[in-house]
């Protein structure tokens, strides 16, 4: 099997943040503003970023990713909306996983606000379900709504009037997004990438990690260059004697925090499922996994 570069991830070279260095809070552009939750964790970086989004002057404004069912974050956030001197009027959530969604509902009662999202568990039984190609109308100025499916089978990004994208999990800050099995899809999720990056966006605001407003486009292309690579690595090691999920792992992850392993090993068997579907690899009893 020829030999494949590893991708460069262009946001090596851009001066982002450290770990544990981003601002608590942060006016992007007119229109948005993050306030950073309390819940840093190897797999939430340095916590959960929640969107406070409206037009100036509107007096109105909408939450994207309320995240966490903390009273110091929800006071972040309300000190946030009184700076703009508006209220919320919706909260609109990316997908259903629980450092994302599990205030959705609880601060949705708070504010007297509509939950939005594509499955009913996560806007709740007087929520709205969201679906692609949707135009919402809210605090000054019209979202829509992007299906990007692959990191969960409901996930959703929000592409704001600026060309800027709201992405939650589908794109990172910082590394790259775990596609969870059994729910996660890798091939929705490079479809996704591409649905994205056709949009041209002029920023991606991560559900995680600082904001990215360089080069997009750049960041987009290596998310698919890398899963490329990873398939590679995958394919490789079974090609070389690894046997079971757990040896490719420990093969393909071999310089990544063993932390961080459980996290990898969601990614490897879906990009397994997805190669099983194609016909490249075969599934034996227990763990076990072959070369087709």
């Amino acid at each position: 099997m020829p030999d494949v570069d590893a991708p460069a991830d262009p946001r090596a070279t851009w001066g982002l943040p450290a770990a544990g260095e981003l601002p608590r809070r942060a006016d992007l552009e007119p229109l948005v503003t993050r306030v950073l939750a309390p819940n840093p964790s190897g797999m939430t970086l340095d916590g959960t970023n929640t969107y406070v989004v409206g037009a100036p002057g509107a007096g109105q404004a909408v939450l994207v990713d309320p995240g966490p069912d903390d009273t110091a974050h929800l006071a972040a956030v309300e000190a946030a909306l009184a700076d703009r001197d508006a209220r919320c009027v919706a909260v609109l959530v990316t997908h259903h996983h629980g450092d994302h969604a599990e205030a959705a509902l609880p601060w949705g009662a708070h504010f007297g606000a509509p939950v939005a999202a594509a499955g009913a568990a996560v806007a709740g039984p007087g929520g709205r379900l969201l679906d692609h190609g949707e135009r919402l109308s809210l605090a000054g100025t019209t979202i829509g709504v992007v299906a990007t499916p692959g990191h969960t089978g409901d996930h959703l990004a929000f592409r704001l009037e600026s060309g800027a994208v709201l992405v939650g999990d589908h794109v990172l800050g910082r590394g790259t997004s775990v596609v969870t099995h059994p729910e996660g899809d890798v091939v929705a999720y490079l479809e996704s990438l591409r649905r994205v990056h056709d949009l041209g966006p002029s920023a991606l605001y991560c559900g995680h990690g600082p904001e990215l407003t360089e080069d997009p486009g750049a960041v987009l292309d290596y998310y698919l260059a890398h899963r490329a690579y990873r398939e590679h690595q995958l394919l490789t090691a079974l090609a070389a004697g690894a046997a079971s999920v757990e040896d490719v792992v420990a093969t393909v992850y071999a310089e990544v925090p063993r932390s961080l392993w459980p996290a990898a090993t969601q990614s490897t068997r879906a990009t397994l499922a997805k190669l099983r579907a194609e016909g490249r690899v075969e599934f034996g009893p227990g763990e076990a996994v072959r070369l087709a």
